[in-house]
């Protein structure tokens, strides 16, 4: 990993950080607001692999807990095992095609909702689960993914654009 990608990936997960607890609160429908994030980690799993997933899933999750969780670590372990996870997928499928991605963004964020839900809500018996995932879950879903058709291209021309810069410069050298 050189250092245009941890420049990116370090830029990108403030941006997203960013932009989805400031502008996206303006924008948002009902309360829900798209998980950037969650995006990211995702994307940059598939397009990268495991490793990258799960620590850039790390990163996000941390920064998360940092300014909104009651723990420290919480969200961390979330993300990070949501980007290990979709990183196995990265030598199945092609990264080029836009449904696959965006499949794997929903069951992301529908595995992330669920995950919350159970480790949150339903260890202290609270356990309305119709009402979670009419009012919280399903939109977020559906939000993030029409917010995800955007931003996966962004992040997808980005990592390629870094990858042939790489291919470029380690020909000189050879």
């Amino acid at each position: 990993m050189n250092i245009r990608r941890l420049l990116f990936n370090f830029i990108f997960i403030i941006l997203s950080f960013i932009l989805q607890t400031t502008v996206f609160r303006v924008f948002d429908f009902g309360g829900v607001t798209p998980n950037l994030l969650l995006i990211f980690t995702t994307s940059t799993a598939f397009i990268k692999g495991d490793k990258s997933g799960l620590v850039t899933g790390f990163f996000c999750g941390l920064l998360v807990d940092i300014f909104f969780g009651s723990y420290i670590g919480f969200f961390a372990l979330i993300y990070m095992y949501i980007g290990f996870i979709v990183g196995k997928l990265h030598e199945v499928f092609f990264t080029q095609n836009l449904a696959i991605p965006i499949l794997l963004i929903i069951i992301s964020d529908l595995v992330f909702g669920f995950v919350c839900y159970v480790l949150m809500f339903l260890f202290r018996t609270k356990f309305n689960i119709g009402y979670y995932m009419t009012n919280i879950i399903i939109p977020e879903i559906v939000y993030t993914a029409l917010v995800a058709i955007f931003y996966y291209p962004l992040i997808l021309s980005i990592n390629n654009s870094i990858d042939e810069r790489e291919q470029r410069s380690a020909k000189k050298f050879v």
